[in-house]
Formats: C-alpha cells, structure tokens, sequence
C-alpha cells in the first residue's frame, strides 16, 4: 500500500458497523429464548444451559479480549480482524445445522472469541488511523450505533423467529459484509517510523499499567451501572403494573435512545478534562436510579430510565477516549483488548449485583436506589480523582500503510 494512504470516511464507517456484530451476538436470540427453551426442554438442567447460548459471548468476550490486543500488537491487527469475521460467521451460523445442545453451545464459544477479536481489533484500528477530536468522535460514535444497533436486531430476530428458532441464525453471515467492508477500506496500520521493530510486537516497556489500571476498574464500575437499565428495566415495568412483555421492550428501548442523545453530547464537549465529564456522567446515573427507585408509576421509572441512559451514553465513550489517549501504537490493541475486557466484565457482574439487592431489600425497585447510591459513589471518587487523559504521541501524524 501507498505510504501516503489517507483513512478517510468510508475507513470509518467499516470499523465502526463492524462493533454491531457485538450487539447482534446476544440481542438477535433474545426474542427467541422461549423457543429454544422448548427445543431442549428435555436436557437435564436445560433452564440453565439454554440460557448460556446468549450469554457465553460476552463472558468469552471478557476473558479473551486481552489476548485478542496481545495478537493484534504482535501480528498485526487488520489481518487477524479479517480472520475473526470469517471465524464469527462460520461459528455463527452452525447452530442452523447443529441438533445437539453441546455442540450449540460449542459452536457459541467460537463466536465469542471471534467477537472478542473483532471488538478489540476494530477499536484498535480506529485508534491507529485517527486522531485527535476526529479519533475521539469515531470512537464515541461506537456507543450509539451500537445503542441504535440492539433496537434493530431485537426485532429482527422476532419477526424472524416466527419462521423457527433456527432461522435468525442465519443473520451471522452478515459478517462477511463487515469482512467486505473492511478488506476495501482498511489496510495494516504501521506506526511511527522512530518506533523500533521489537517495541511493535511484544515489548511492554513503557506501558502505563497504573493509569490503565485505574480506567479498568472504573470501565467495570461504570459497565455494571450501565447494564442494569439494559437488562433490568422491563422487569422493573412488570413490578409497577405494565403485565405485557412487548409493551414493555418497547418503551424501554425508547428510553434508551438516551444512550445515543449522551453520546452526540459527548461529541459536542469531547474536550472537557475527564475529571469534569466523569463526575457529572456518574451523577446523571445516579438521579436517573432514583427516580427509578422512589417510582410509583411506570411513566415515572422511564423518566428514571431516560436520564441514567443519558449519562450512560456520556460515561462509556468517555472511558474509551481516555484509554485510548494513554496508549501509544506498539501496547495500542493490548490495553483496547484490556478495556474491551472489562466492559464485558461490567455486563456479566451487573445482574448478579441487582439480584443481591433484590434480595437484601426485599424487591427490584429498592434495588435501583441502592445501585443510585453506588452512582453517587462513583461521582464522589472522580471528584476526589486525579483524572487526567494522555498525551498522544502520535497526534497530528497520519496512518499509513
């Protein structure tokens, strides 16, 4: 390739659809559990086995995600992104002609490896090819287009779940689209000709482990707030009086379209100092958890719900432009690989979180106030925090391949 090969918009666009294939992997079968529960209604402990078809993606994602950055800084990342897509609809679209439930299940881990290399990787990739206000919009770009992604494939899959629960597989190939995309508009990234060959591949001189340890723990903090909503606001609904499932995902997802309000804010105050973006995130999490926990309606919960998702929608691009301001070219895909992980970390502890409290305060809606309290929490600490992004060594010079 060209030395002076420029990203341009489509080099954007290809990455950032390619993080809809995250969403795809659990919301796609959501509408479709009730199915599969009665496929293999006659497995010992199927209530539990079947639910793991969504749910093992996104713990491989967590466990895998450092690895995929530790390959992508050695092996390069654009290569192994196009093998990842070939991986996740091969994997993906088993189950179409797959009977046993083990195997289902098998054939879900291969999928959450692949997701876990195409996150990390894409995220890299955007991270190598801009910079500056322009990395840090296609980076927060990726929280609503995969907000907006999850509405579309949740009712994707429940129209096309009334053709049997093996036809929404089928959408898994879709990732050979992203695989197109990706092959005409990206190359491999190089960095900085001053970097030498060996600081490329393995070396972890220089990486910034206690600022990246800090952006890790609150990513898993911020994560486990931000999926509570996701995960249990219909249930919340059925606790005020509104009995009907549909009517439930639908106005929860419409107040969810406060994710993508909060990141379109983000871009238009992206060069506020993190130690004044995260303690008024935190904050907008916490009024939204008590509104939700002292409702005593289910208009008044959305309202709670509404404004938690605008400050989830401000909190997660913020944590990923931060990480990715600390992270020069040769440790880039290794710490994406380290936040990717602990996102996903944040979404698997969160509904255990919710249940403790369901169960030490006797019912769901004190739970969304004691998850308020942690929000509070969390606004108190980045106050108290010395919160500063990186210097970028690489601002100002073009990607090249």
């Amino acid at each position: 390739m060209s030395d002076n090969r420029q990203p341009g918009f489509m080099t954007g666009m290809s990455l950032l659809v390619s993080i809809t294939l995250s969403v795809m992997a659990i919301v796609l079968l959501a509408p479709i559990l009730p199915l599969l529960l009665a496929e293999f209604s006659q497995v010992p402990n199927h209530e539990y086995w079947v639910p793991m078809i969504l749910t093992i993606p996104a713990l491989c994602v967590a466990i895998f995600s450092p690895l995929a950055g530790m390959l992508g800084d050695a092996f390069g990342r654009r290569k192994l992104l196009l093998l990842a897509f070939v991986a996740y609809a091969i994997c993906g679209v088993m189950p179409v002609f797959l009977t046993d439930l083990t195997t289902i299940l098998a054939s879900r881990i291969g999928v959450g490896i692949s997701e876990a290399m195409i996150m990390v990787l894409s995220t890299t990739l955007i991270g190598d090819y801009f910079h500056g206000e322009t990395r840090d919009k296609w980076l927060a770009a990726q929280t609503a287009v995969a907000s907006m992604s999850a509405l579309v494939f949740f009712n994707v899959g429940g129209q096309l779940g009334q053709f049997g629960w093996r036809t929404p597989f089928w959408v898994y190939l879709s990732a050979l689209v992203m695989l197109a995309l990706v092959l005409a508009y990206t190359w491999e990234p190089k960095p900085a000709a001053k970097m030498e060959p060996e600081q490329r591949s393995s070396s972890w001189e220089g990486f910034p482990w206690a600022r990246m340890a800090a952006i890790v723990g609150i990513t898993i903090y911020g994560s486990l707030l931000f999926y509570t909503v996701q995960i249990q606001a219909p249930n919340g609904l059925t606790v005020l009086g509104w009995t009907d499932p549909a009517k439930n995902g639908f106005w929860t997802s419409i107040a969810s379209i406060g994710v993508p309000l909060g990141t379109y804010i983000f871009s238009r105050v992206v060069q506020w100092p993190v130690k004044r973006l995260l303690p008024c995130e935190f904050s907008l999490l916490a009024v939204g958890f008590a509104v939700m926990g002292s409702a005593t309606s289910p208009e008044q919960f959305l309202i709670g719900c509404f404004i938690n998702q605008l400050g989830a929608g401000l909190l997660l691009p913020t944590l990923l432009v931060w990480a990715m301001s600390i992270l020069p070219f040769a440790i880039r895909g290794r710490g994406a690989g380290m936040w990717t992980g602990a996102f996903s970390l944040g979404q698997f502890i969160s509904p255990i979180a919710v249940t403790f409290f369901d169960q030490q305060l006797g019912g769901l809606i004190p739970a969304f106030m004691a998850m308020g309290g942690l929000a509070a929490g969390g606004a108190v600490l980045a106050l108290l925090g010395d919160f500063r992004r990186g210097e970028d060594a690489l601002a100002g010079v073009p990607a090249h391949g």
